[in-house]
């Protein structure tokens, strides 16, 4: 997910802090090591198997994931948009800062989702230029194994929310502009940044 101009508006509370020890330099590079596929590539529909092992190999793919988005500029990124076909999200809210940690999701599971809806513009690394509205539910809880493997629980509200939802889409082949229902706003958006209406698996 593509970082905004309104992304610090909202930030999320969640219903713990767990312990993060996956971290890379937050300056871009001058080549990503992981090239970031977008709409059209027929990788992004492929669904995500789940990691058996949260080993060495994983933490360092997260670690190119993050140095990845952080030349992208972006706030999230799902493994599936680098054609690696498993579970797995990093986040960063706050990627100037660094200071903060970033957030790494492993199989991650949706427990629950709150009733209520918001509408929110969003973007992604996978459709660079694209920004458009989207409804989700307003609040999201959970289940996930972090970089070490540990079991977590996540409550998360606003952008950190919306976030976990947009990156858990890519993990079932599905793109935020599959989710938009202003369809006029929506072709206009993708004609302009050279983008094909047929590639959009529309959500009704």
């Amino acid at each position: 997910m593509r970082a905004l101009a309104r992304s610090f508006a909202q930030m999320a509370r969640t219903a713990e802090q767990p312990g993060r020890t996956v971290q890379v330099p937050k300056q871009p590079l001058a080549e990503p090591p992981l090239p970031i596929h977008t709409l059209g590539d027929r990788v992004l529909r492929t669904p995500a198997k789940r990691i058996g092992k949260v080993d060495d190999a994983v933490r360092e793919l997260v670690r190119d994931m993050l140095r990845s988005m952080y030349t992208a500029k972006g706030i999230g990124l799902a493994a599936p948009q680098v054609g690696v076909h498993k579970q797995l999200l990093v986040i960063d809210l706050d990627p100037e800062n660094p200071a903060s940690p970033p957030l790494v999701l492993i199989n991650p599971e949706i427990r629950s989702f709150g009733s209520g809806l918001d509408s929110y513009e969003e973007g992604c690394l996978s459709i660079p230029g694209v920004y458009l509205d989207v409804v989700r539910p307003s609040t999201v809880e959970v289940n996930y194994r972090d970089e070490m493997g540990r079991p977590r629980r996540l409550k998360a509200d606003g952008l950190l929310g919306r976030c976990i939802q947009h990156e858990m889409d890519h993990l079932n082949g599905v793109l935020f502009v599959d989710r938009v229902t202003d369809e006029l706003s929506l072709n206009s958006e993708l004609q302009e940044h050279g983008f094909q209406r047929g590639d959009v698996q529309s959500i009704r």
